[in-house]
């Protein structure tokens, strides 16, 4: 049996400690099946125990042991590395914010306090570190580096790329994709990101492979709309995401109507505040991300492909809480990680995430710029087999 240490931030109600560790103690819905990982935890760092802490409760519940820091937990009071995985959690919390909205979690140093103990114990074990590796792409990039120059297995990111799709589609490996547009909604730094995991998992699979991403720019406001009139962006890729949604607001809330929001005008109603990051791509193809808080509630996708008439577009579906199942999806893919130490996709689709993103907030920054982002050269195939779960 696994055993498995837990480091994280917070551990409390609906923070994704409790998301993904719960699962490892009791179990989660799988394929129609209750299912029980052949795991355990047995230890649990936690930095902060804010109001509604449940980290005493559940090691007095389920028989581990809280310690006091990362080397003891992953060494469980010994002197030796004493776990076969770690479940790296960096999410919630109370932590700095800087300049660009980007909060400040100590992803990258739990991780580098694991590698510290890896090195000085002369064994490594793999890790998941949930979303992105980090808030900077110079200390994501050392921690891929960290686990190519050590050998062990890393998975990270967001939850989307696996969740179930409406409908269940995929971009066929190594199509010529002439455009793609991303509808996500949230506040800037986290939600954002998971908006751009979720089209970077589906444009990745582009002929070729992935190249990394040459230039961002990232512009809010009108010059949105103006953008879409211009066609920096595709109204016809818009309309086929929006397609996708189960969550129109404005009239829909009123009285149940469907509509084309584009054409009747309620997006630019309801939308005070849209967001375009323009993702200009090494091999010359370009995606854009839309976030538009107030339009809709879900996270949808379109693309076109070459020489095909019909659009390929889907929602990334969520279910609602408590229970979080699409939670559930990334955490068999953890326990594959885990039983098997390689991981079901590259951490390098997160790391490439992690660095456009920050590229993306520092246009913002910097009065909505176009940024060049040689550094972000990052290289990788896609699993030929997608990863997300099926109906």
């Amino acid at each position: 049996m696994k055993r498995i240490a837990v480091i994280t931030t917070i551990y409390r109600y609906l923070s994704h400690a409790q998301h993904f560790a719960d699962r490892f103690l009791v179990g989660y819905p799988r394929e129609g099946r209750w299912h029980r990982p052949n795991m355990k935890v047995v230890s649990l760092y936690v930095d902060q125990k804010p109001e509604g802490d449940q980290s005493e409760d559940r090691a007095k519940e389920f028989g581990f042991s809280v310690y006091p820091t990362i080397a003891d937990a992953l060494r469980c009071g010994t002197d030796k590395l004493a776990v076969d995985a770690v479940l790296l959690i960096g999410e919630h919390g109370d932590y700095p914010i800087n300049e660009m909205s980007q909060v400040l979690y100590p992803r990258y140093d739990f991780f580098k306090e694991c590698v510290k103990v890896f090195k000085e114990d002369a064994r490594a074990v793999p890790i998941f570190n949930d979303k992105h590796l980090s808030y900077s792409f110079d200390k994501a990039k050392e921690m891929v580096d960290d686990a190519r120059r050590l050998g062990f297995g890393l998975l990270a990111g967001s939850s989307l790329p696996v969740t179930w799709r409406l409908p269940d589609v995929d971009i066929p490996i190594d199509s010529e994709l002439e455009g793609a547009v991303m509808v996500g909604v949230g506040g800037s730094d986290p939600m954002d990101y998971h908006a751009l995991e979720a089209m970077q998992c589906m444009v990745e699979r582009r002929k070729g492979g992935e190249t990394g991403v040459a230039a961002v720019q990232l512009i809010d406001g009108d010059q949105v709309w103006k953008a879409g009139e211009e066609g920096r962006w595709s109204m016809e890729l818009l309309e086929a995401a929006l397609s996708r949604s189960d969550t129109p607001c404005g009239l829909t809330d009123e009285d149940g109507r469907t509509q084309n929001m584009i054409a009747n005008g309620e997006l630019q109603r309801l939308v005070e505040n849209p967001a375009a990051y323009f993702i200009k791509y090494n091999d010359g193809f370009q995606a854009t991300l839309l976030m538009l808080n107030g339009a809709v509630r879900d996270y949808c996708f379109a693309a076109k492909l070459k020489n095909e008439t019909t659009l390929i577009s889907t929602q990334f579906f969520l279910t609602p809480t408590p229970n979080v199942t699409y939670s559930a999806c990334l955490v068999s893919k953890i326990e594959e990680l885990f039983e098997t130490g390689v991981a079901p996709y590259p951490a390098e689709r997160t790391l490439l995430v992690s660095g456009t993103l920050e590229s993306c907030l520092k246009s913002r920054h910097q009065g909505n710029v176009r940024l060049e982002t040689p550094q972000l050269k990052v290289e990788y195939r896609a699993p030929t087999e997608s990863q997300h779960t099926h109906m």
